[in-house]
């Protein structure tokens, strides 16, 4: 029994969107199975439909499955068993989900890790989860050469972006990199290609299927938490397996056959589990991306012709400004789904109208988790959405706004502290009781809350608007300014393509807003910032207008996508272009 299972009702949670769902889906129910389960019923229902595209191949539910069993054997073979802890440091190609369902299979848990992690960054993710084995792209061999022995690691596996091409575009692929990297040692026993270990499946006797529960550890997401440090968020089978239910549920127009466009990373919650397994547990394929340029979108879009298209609202700004595609045609898109970071009204009416444009009948909606909840907690879908709001908790899922100091829940309209009670947040931070008493708190109502960080309001529907993190608050004179309705103001300027507020310190009003701006094409800074600066102090309360403009050609970006703020907090604050 898990801690989800012990605490029952003791006050009813109110639901004020539960008019938006049946009595069964309120009580969504998590089968008792795993993830790699999940794949094999979706490799008995649909055994020759499409499970993975990558770079033009296509590989079907049974090959899929014939994979993971052959890749759990070499795991095997090896002496990765129940509970070891095994670093994936893959961008998405198939190698990274066939190796994730494979040590599924034997009850081992994947260490999902950024390939683009800094040295140091990877000797912490190896470290402090004590991972026996790494699968690492062969690009970046040198980053870890000189930390590997100081970890647990007895065997790293490299894998080549051209291992799952065609055999022309691998062999082509192979002979571009020539000389662009450092290659492994191979005779350094320590290390071995991904054909190789596959290879010892031949020696490995047939593994006995063992059932493993939707409560055993599947996954390690890292994720700064509530607090900004590192943290090594462990997420159970139940995550998965809820979240494919909740969106199988919900998104009535997707069909087994249609497909998702994976461009998120598979080492983020919201691409694994959204992007990556959902997809393959309703028949449906994931197309996957590992190098992902943004000035060839719509020249991707023509190509893959996605049902499903889910990113970072950066993602959609790429779409719509580049036009390489004079005719591109989205009759095919059903759902594109904006998260992991605010999207402007602005945007999201430019986006609509470029859907429209095109042919496409989808319009964006946004969605709200963390990787503590896996990713997914609401979601805007179909006709239940309004304008500028996050959705609705998704079946099963509750939210309530608090008042952070006090836990007191707060009335519609509100803005305070989001937080979360689901049938499948997350176990906990891997040894960390400190930090996980802090994120997963029991709340009078006898129920288990996890405390976000993250500020908003809810409606009498029940629909959430996020207002960004509580360390994002800006509290200038005693005053709160929330930077995200600033941007919102400053991006209704007909010259301001983008905007992010960020707070710095100020001698006796404590803070004060810093915008950094960027303007449309044409637009120069030294013909418009005092119009922008009038525009604020007719459209915002005077405690809430920035004290300092800087114009941006673009703004700085994390490895995710999202607007780097720590970064502009640190920024000096000189124009582009003067």
């Amino acid at each position: 029994m898990s801690i989800f299972d012990i605490f029952r009702r003791k006050k009813p949670i109110p639901e004020p969107w539960a008019k938006y769902y049946t009595k069964e889906e309120l009580d969504i129910k998590i089968p008792n199975i795993s993830m790699y389960d999940q794949i094999r019923i979706s490799a008995n229902r649909y055994p020759k439909l499409k499970a993975i595209e990558y770079f033009g191949k296509g590989i079907n539910y049974t090959k899929l499955v014939k994979k993971i069993n052959t890749a759990a054997k070499s795991f095997k073979r090896l002496g990765i068993t129940n509970g070891d802890i095994v670093s994936i440091c893959l961008p998405n190609v198939p190698e990274a989900l066939i190796s994730l369902y494979a040590l599924n299979k034997l009850g081992a848990i994947a260490n999902m890790v950024h390939p683009l992690s800094a040295e140091e960054e990877i000797k912490h993710a190896l470290t402090s989860t004590k991972s026996k084995m790494l699968i690492m792209i062969d690009l970046y061999y040198n980053k870890i050469e000189n930390i590997i022995d100081d970890t647990d690691v007895e065997k790293v596996i490299f894998v080549s972006a051209g291992d799952s091409m065609n055999i022309f575009m691998g062999s082509a692929y192979k002979i571009s990199q020539l000389g662009k990297f450092k290659r492994y040692p191979k005779s350094n026993k320590k290390y071995m290609s991904y054909h190789s270990f596959i290879r010892l499946s031949y020696f490995q006797e047939e593994i006995k299927y063992k059932r493993y529960s939707k409560d055993t550890p599947a996954v390690i997401i890292h994720s700064g938490g509530t607090s900004g440090t590192p943290k090594n968020v462990v997420i159970q089978n139940r995550a998965f397996i809820l979240g494919a239910k909740q969106t199988g549920d919900i998104c009535l127009n997707l069909e087994p056959g249609n497909c998702c466009l994976a461009i998120m990373p598979n080492f983020h919650g919201f691409g694994l589990s959204v992007c990556m397994h959902t997809p393959l547990t309703l028949g449906c394929y994931t197309i996957l991306i590992p190098t992902f340029d943004s000035k060839k979108f719509d020249t991707l879009f023509k190509k893959t012709k996605p049902t499903v298209v889910l990113g970072v609202p950066t993602l959609f700004e790429a779409l719509i400004s580049n036009e390489n595609e004079k005719n591109l045609n989205l009759s095919h898109l059903k759902y594109a789904i904006s998260g992991g970071d605010l999207l402007p009204k602005s945007l999201e009416d430019r986006v609509n109208a470029y859907f429209e444009n095109h042919n496409s009948s989808a319009r964006i909606t946004q969605g709200y988790g963390l990787s503590e909840a896996l990713a997914a907690v609401t979601l805007a879908y179909d006709n239940v959405t309004k304008s500028g709001s996050i959705g609705i908790p998704l079946p099963g899922n509750h939210v309530k706004i608090i008042d952070p100091a006090t836990r007191k829940t707060l009335k519609y309209g509100e803005v305070g502290e989001i937080v979360v009670h689901s049938k499948a947040f997350m176990m906990g931070y891997l040894n960390n009781e400190s930090e996980t008493n802090a994120a997963l708190q029991i709340h009078d109502d006898g129920h288990i809350w996890l405390h976000t960080g993250d500020l908003g309001y809810m409606d009498e529907d029940g629909f959430i608007f996020y207002n960004g993190r509580i360390k994002r608050m800006i509290i200038t004179s005693g005053y709160n300014v929330y930077p995200s309705h600033v941007e919102e103001v400053i991006e209704r300027h007909p010259a301001v393509l983008q905007c992010t507020v960020v707070g710095v310190p100020h001698p006796y009003k404590q803070q004060v807003g810093k915008a950094f701006i960027v303007l449309k094409d044409g637009k120069h800074s030294l013909f418009v910032k005092s119009d922008i600066k009038e525009y604020c102090k007719k459209n915002l309360a005077k405690y809430m207008v920035p004290s300092q403009f800087v114009f941006r050609k673009q703004l700085p970006k994390t490895k995710l996508g999202k607007v780097d703020f720590m970064a502009l907090q640190n920024d000096t604050g000189v124009d582009d272009d003067e």
